[in-house]
């Protein structure tokens, strides 16, 4: 079954707590924004996941180098996932993915950016992430004709697991389901939201039916 993932992007350990507790009961994983990290500091991934032990906490620290030692800083931290970015070079995939090993958590590999992202999605899980974020950021999102189909096909052709970010809501979080993708990211669509909770509920709502 696919599972429900909210973004915290917000700038507080306060304000992302507060969220967090809001929307908790109708998520699988709680993701720790790259903005919020760099705002409040590592200390926010122990927060949330002392307040949410029984939740798995994303930090999208999105690694670029110096993979073993940035995510053993935030597998340390409390978090059970950590992204690494898929333009990064293999010995860096490598890295993140060996401090995993240490903990015995998870990294995953963010394709904002590639190019080609069948292909390195292929190439990632072989050096051991456990799935891959096919991920249209803001500006992307924004092109004319963009449509979150086209990171559901990448997944499909790709044959490995995935994670879909980039235009998940209630009118598409059936086609993130039927695509097979293993983690539904909804950021604006729940925290944008005037009812978050509400709105979460009805992201988990439409994945469980």
């Amino acid at each position: 079954m696919t599972k429900l993932q909210v973004a915290i992007d917000l700038l507080t350990t306060a304000d992302a707590l507060t969220l967090a507790n809001k929307v908790a009961d109708h998520v699988d994983i709680i993701e720790l924004g790259t903005p919020l990290i760099k705002s409040a500091g590592l200390g926010v991934i122990s927060a949330v996941k002392a307040a949410h032990p029984d939740k798995q906490v994303l930090a999208d620290m999105k690694t670029a180098d110096a993979g073993f030692l940035e995510a053993d800083l935030a597998f340390a931290a409390g978090a059970d996932l950590v992204t690494v970015l898929g333009t990064a070079g293999d010995p860096t995939v490598r890295g993140a993915v060996e401090a995993a090993e240490k903990h015995g958590k998870a990294v995953v590999a963010d394709l904002i950016g590639v190019p080609n992202r069948v292909e390195r999605a292929q190439q990632v899980v072989k050096l051991g992430v456990a799935f891959v974020e096919l991920h249209a950021g803001l500006d992307e999102q924004a092109q004319p004709g963009y449509s979150v189909q086209t990171l559901l096909d990448d997944g499909q052709i790709a044959g490995v697991p995935f994670a879909v970010a980039g235009g998940v809501n209630v009118t598409s979080i059936a086609a993130v389901r039927a695509a097979g993708a293993e983690v539904a990211v909804a950021g604006g669509a729940i925290y944008g939201a005037d009812d978050p909770a509400g709105a979460a509920a009805e992201l988990k709502a439409a994945l469980t039916q």
